[in-house]
């Protein structure tokens, strides 16, 4: 059957090759359906403007009471904020088709929002780390806590546990990295929130009770455990960025491939699969040797069938085959 290299598209017609430019949803150079990348511009919208007013409301409050932990929690929120709008705008870009400037598509902006938010949140920790230790050590700032700092902290972990749970449906159902970036950004504002309320009880509790004075400190603590909070989150988005950005495999992914293009009827080995991340996307290679006497329908139809088996395992897959033909050992008579 030759050893063409065959992109699969469910449109290609039988017994031949589509044009580059037929349609599919989720390959290369085209959009995936309207109705999903309306879905994931509104979450990642709602999302920026739930960040911006629950930055604002934390910086009054912050200022008008100087708890350290409210301001580091509105650097923090304002982080989610720059986070959020740059998500906004990379999932507008990476929905683009490919062009001839960018034959795999757009989905990297996705990694490089994932990037930048990466960037900015270790900005954010210095900051916080910075503030904190210097309350703590050098200079003494009265905190005056009131139910406007309860209610501030609460309303935050309301808005953030709304958004994180919208961003985390989104992310699933569309396999998008940028959008699970930022629902981890709020999911973890939910619990650093948490920390800032029990330094605010510790503080009030020092200020009514002149035995325990030592609880002062627990607001500057509180920011301490934000800033701890956020370089976790640091880490994590580090690492996966830059896993994508140089095109590491998904982690066990190539080895299910194997095994299971290998297993279908037709199919005599699978081998020097190779795996390409990119946004929610991922592109597949692999060479497969198979019966070189049939014809190029039935050779056709059977890389439609590993195709299927390929986006079984992985959804957003788009799969390029080079097929070897194998020759058959007459039998003996």
């Amino acid at each position: 059957m030759g050893s063409p290299r065959m992109a699969l598209h469910p449109s290609d017609p039988p017994g031949g090759l589509a044009p580059p430019t037929a349609p599919t949803t989720g390959g290369p150079g085209t959009l995936a359906t309207p109705a999903a990348e309306r879905e994931k511009r509104w979450v990642a919208m709602t999302s920026f403007w739930a960040a911006l007013g629950i930055t604002l409301f934390k910086v009054v409050v912050g200022v008008l009471t100087g708890s350290l932990g409210i301001l580091a929690e509105a650097a923090h929120s304002g982080l989610d904020l720059v986070a959020a709008g740059a998500t906004w705008v990379a999932i507008r870009i990476a929905g683009k088709p490919a062009d001839a400037d960018h034959p795999y598509g757009h989905g990297k902006v996705e990694n490089l929002s994932a990037l930048f938010a990466t960037l900015l949140l270790l900005v954010t920790c210095a900051g916080i780390l910075y503030g904190a230790i210097e309350r703590l050590f050098f200079t003494d700032v009265a905190v005056e806590v009131t139910v406007w700092s309860f209610l501030a902290m609460g309303t935050s972990i309301v808005v953030d546990y709304s958004r994180s749970r919208a961003l985390g449906r989104a992310a699933r159902k569309h396999n998008s990295q940028a959008l699970e970036a930022d629902a981890l950004h709020f999911e973890t504002d939910i619990w650093s929130s948490a920390a800032v309320i029990v330094g605010l009880v510790c503080v009030k509790l020092g200020q009514w009770q002149p035995g325990w004075a030592a609880l002062r400190h627990a607001d500057a603590l509180a920011a301490l455990l934000v800033a701890v909070i956020a370089l976790w989150i640091t880490a994590t988005l580090g690492l996966r960025t830059i896993r994508a950005l140089l095109d590491a495999a998904p982690a066990g992914l190539a080895p299910r491939i194997v095994a299971t293009v290998a297993a279908l009827p037709g199919v005599v080995d699978c081998h020097k699969v190779r795996i390409r991340p990119s946004g929610p996307r991922v592109f597949v290679d692999m060479h497969v040797r198979a019966d070189g006497n049939q014809t190029l329908a039935q050779a056709h139809a059977l890389t439609e069938e590993i195709q299927q088996a390929v986006r079984a395992i992985a959804p957003t897959a788009d799969v390029t085959i080079h097929a070897e033909p194998v020759v058959p050992m007459p039998t003996a008579q």
